[in-house]
């Protein structure tokens, strides 16, 4: 009798982290606000995680641009994006840690030879 009482018990347990796994995952569209120059910018990014590999968007100040070398694992998104400007290629660095609907991480870039750093966090929007 034990076991027939178990064994669904513990199909219940592998189904709910299931779902909560799912959960988990980055993909979605999310937003953020950033601050340049005295001015404010709404950012917007487009997420699709397939396995460890994270493909999207993100929007620029004309238009979107693709993310690269995008990666989901052990709860961490991370991805680059390349931007030109005056001929001139810029790349930024994002790394964050995806915590329920938010993502909170820093971003890397070079400025005039010096490597600086941002805080970002990223909410996720609703469907």
């Amino acid at each position: 009798m034990k076991r027939l009482l178990v064994a669904p018990i513990v199909l219940a347990i592998v189904a709910m982290a299931g779902i909560a796994r799912a959960d988990d995952s980055p993909t979605g569209t999310w937003k953020w606000t950033v601050m340049a120059g005295g001015n404010s910018r709404d950012v917007t990014l487009k997420l699709k995680q397939d396995g460890d590999k994270l493909t999207g968007t993100i929007s620029g100040r004309n238009n979107d641009t693709e993310i690269t070398d995008g990666s989901y694992k052990d709860g961490t998104v991370t991805f680059s994006v390349v931007r030109e400007r005056n001929g001139n290629k810029f790349t930024t660095k994002y790394s964050g840690k995806l915590s329920g609907d938010t993502i909170k991480g820093t971003t890397e870039f070079e400025r005039n030879g010096q490597t600086q750093s941002r805080d970002w966090e990223a909410k996720r929007e609703k469907a």
